[in-house]
């Protein structure tokens, strides 16, 4: 009984196991075909993951590469204000400048600058001091496994940082046009920017100190335009005023421009190359949150920029009874360089008051300077040192991560480095080479003592 009872139990479990053998066997090939099915389907999305990288990568790209081209854009907006702003016997000497600067600054910035301001692991002084060295691009022919895949090239981001740097130094150039040497003016630029700039500026945006400080500066109210106008502050005051600009009793005695359409379109053409100065400076273009900042950007730029000329405007007929198209072509640019700090958090109704609030700042500011005898020719001071302070400032209206204490700190900082470097060149070059032209040359004007050549020559005496 127990024996039949054992095998009818060992035939049942025989029968069982076939069954799960036949069971298990297409269950087994099922899961083969299937794995084999998956791995097309992984490497379909790996490589679409990859290619969605690549995208952002070149979208990035692009946007530096655009954006590098209107701030470049800008050299010309600088040249022709300052042509404008300058008397006509002086105006070859300013485009001489501003050719030669933008010149010198590409060169300097990539032999050094552009290491020393973006130095990534390579810290001669950990926060403070970067790398010396000259940029290298990537290879031609690079692969994308071979690039930083979510951010951009290394070329497209040099030529738009360099654009900065060479900003900066226009800044000076208006300042102290009609008097000071075309050498001396050139040398304080190699030192601008090839030291200077890129020094203070990694501090910030090459993930230095004052960056780990929590200071903010989207696009450089303080770090590129409150630079230029230290630099520019120091050179005046050492440089001296013009001749006549101001009497022994006190008077301020208006020196106008030679032609106020070239400044007008060097305005205009300052107020697009913004678009490309703060769009830019939002570093990404590849995703839809990153395009949509971008047009928001230039919304906000543009509506600070109409802001400041509209404050300029109605101030200057409240204080003066009359238009100043100077001061209103100023205002815009005070407007601008005030929303430049951020430009991407506020509301169009907040960017339109900061930028309220830098033309109006130009409009009392040049006629501060003129009191206190310091000659800035086309308004530089005001425009990107004082309405560049108002921006960094007005940061903690629209940015939670901002803080008054912090950016009192960037500016004081930054200032505080950019006087004393700036007076030690400025003086340096005063004792080496001399900075200011002699009497008879400034009086006779620049281009034919300086340069033998006139913008003008139909309009000379005796032509």
């Amino acid at each position: 009984m127990h024996s039949d009872q054992g095998l009818t139990q060992m035939k049942l479990r025989n029968a069982l196991l076939a069954a799960s053998v036949a069971l298990m066997t297409p269950l087994a090939a099922f899961a083969q075909e299937a794995e084999e099915a998956a791995d097309p389907l992984a490497e379909i999305a790996a490589a679409l993951a990859a290619s969605q990288a690549e995208t952002i990568f070149v979208f990035n790209t692009l946007l530096f590469v655009i954006s590098g081209v209107l701030v470049f854009w800008m050299a010309a907006g600088f040249a022709m204000l300052e042509a404008g702003f300058v008397r006509s016997k002086n105006v070859t000497m300013q485009l001489t400048k501003n050719i030669g600067l933008f010149s010198i600054a590409a060169f300097l910035y990539y032999l050094i600058g552009f290491n020393l301001m973006y130095p990534g692991d390579g810290w001669i002084i950990e926060g403070w001091l970067g790398a010396f060295g000259p940029t290298v691009l990537e290879a031609v022919g690079i692969g994308a496994d071979e690039v930083d895949i979510e951010y951009a090239s290394v070329g497209s981001d040099f030529f738009f940082q360099l654009m900065f740097c060479a900003t900066t130094a226009s800044i000076v150039s208006g300042a102290l046009a009609e008097r000071i040497k075309l050498n001396s003016f050139l040398v304080f630029v190699v030192v601008l920017t090839a030291l200077i700039y890129p020094i203070q500026a990694s501090w910030t945006w090459g993930e230095g100190f004052l960056d780990e400080a929590g200071f903010l500066d989207f696009a450089g109210s303080t770090i590129v335009h409150s630079v230029g106008g230290w630099a520019a502050l120091v050179g005046a005051i050492i440089l001296g005023p013009r001749i006549g600009k101001y009497a022994k009793d006190g008077k301020v005695n208006p020196i106008p421009g030679s032609n106020l359409a070239l400044a007008t379109l060097g305005v205009f053409i300052l107020w697009m190359g913004w678009f490309g100065f703060n769009g830019g400076s939002e570093l990404a273009l590849g995703t839809a949150d990153a395009a949509a900042n971008v047009s928001r950007v230039l919304a906000n730029t543009n509506a600070a920029a109409a802001a400041g000329a509209l404050a300029a405007l109605i101030l200057t007929q409240i204080l003066y009874k009359k238009t100043d198209l100077t001061l209103v072509l100023n205002g815009a640019l005070g407007g601008l360089v005030a929303i430049t700090a951020e430009p991407l958090e506020p509301g169009l109704g907040l960017a339109s008051m900061i930028g309220a609030v830098g033309g109006i700042i130009v409009v009392f500011a040049v006629p501060m300077l003129d009191k206190m005898k310091i000659d800035d020719v086309v308004g530089a001071v005001p425009v990107h040192l004082f309405a560049g302070i108002w921006g960094t400032l007005a940061v903690v209206l629209s940015n939670e991560e901002a803080s008054l204490m912090t950016q009192l700190y960037g500016i004081v900082v930054i200032g505080a480095f950019v006087i004393v470097t700036s007076a030690i060149v400025w003086l340096v070059i005063k004792a080496a080479m001399g900075l200011r032209v002699e009497a008879e040359t400034e009086v006779t004007g620049l281009d034919k003592t300086e340069l033998g050549m006139e913008a003008y020559p139909e309009f000379a005496p005796g032509s």
